[in-house]
């Protein structure tokens, strides 16, 4: 910085070391905000409103990708909020110790273990056509994250339930569907139970040059699960002990629940709860995205 805008900024500088300050005392950085991710607004009564439509995967790519991660804070009062290494198919810290504790038949790390448990997101090229609170958004081609609620819906759409209604693919630019987004506060949570396709039609009208045009603006998905992108297993590992302010479970030591069972009579054997395991509701789906793949 110049010596002359140095003298420019004088007058702001101030708020900018407050800030600093403030983010310092309170062992918190701001994140990092990533302007290709659109979030929908909310009201101060917790409702929302906009129409988007979900665009089709790169290449031959499957439009969607999914991965998971964990948020939660520890008793020292740090948080964990890492991406999983279960999302890229390697073992991962949390999900080993909380297979750990779920397995030690004590509720209260059960307990323990559903806090720490892993949450599901996926990850998906749209384009905003009605954005009420943000009008400036629409017409942009946005990354837009999401759970297994609206990723249900998506795959209500490709696979409905009854005999008169026509299979959707609302990612295609020609034979896909609107998506009117509606949000609700219930219970101090965002619903979107009301959200709904509306009627098939084409995007653009069809019109090849703006729906090249779209196409050439979409983001490649795959950084979300590229390996590189992940922090290590012993990285992980050495943050999830900072965390916790548990050294010792952390190097492999039993927990207390595991101490207390130690002079129990053992219990008659059952198939151990672990990541690997647990049936996982989205194997279907994965399944049903590569035949589609495979038939193109």
């Amino acid at each position: 910085m110049s010596f002359a805008t140095l003298k420019r900024n004088r007058g702001s500088n101030i708020n900018k070391i407050i800030k600093a300050a403030e983010a310092t005392n309170s062992g918190e950085t701001k994140s990092y905000v990533d302007d290709r991710i659109w979030k929908p607004t909310v009201d101060k009564a917790g409702n929302g409103y906009a129409v988007i439509r979900f665009l089709p995967g790169t290449e031959e790519s499957i439009p969607f990708v999914r991965y998971w991660d964990h948020g939660f804070k520890g008793p020292t009062g740090q948080w964990y909020i890492e991406n999983s290494l279960t999302s890229i198919g390697q073992p991962d810290p949390v999900g080993e110790l909380n297979s750990k504790l779920w397995n030690s038949g004590i509720e209260s790390d059960k307990d323990r273990a559903r806090d720490q448990k892993r949450r599901l997101h996926y990850v998906v090229n749209m384009l905003v056509l009605q954005d009420p609170s943000n009008p400036a958004n629409e017409g942009k081609v946005f990354l837009y994250k999401f759970g297994k609620k609206i990723f249900d819906k998506i795959m209500d759409s490709m696979q409905p339930e009854f005999a008169d209604e026509k299979a959707v693919n609302p990612f295609d630019f020609w034979e896909g569907a609107d998506f009117k987004l509606k949000i609700r506060n219930v219970e101090g949570y965002r619903n979107y139970d009301k959200s709904e396709f509306a009627a098939q039609t084409p995007l653009h009208s069809g019109d090849d040059v703006k729906l090249e045009a779209l196409y050439n603006q979409l983001h490649d998905l795959s950084e979300f699960t590229d390996p590189k992108n992940y922090k290590t297993y012993d990285d992980l590992k050495a943050k999830l002990g900072r965390v916790l302010g548990e050294e010792a479970i952390m190097s492999g030591a039993p927990t207390m629940a595991q101490t207390a069972q130690m002079n129990e009579p053992a219990p008659a054997p059952v198939q151990p709860v672990t990541a690997e395991n647990i049936p996982s509701e989205d194997d279907d789906t994965m399944s049903y995205f590569a035949r589609l793949a495979n038939e193109d």
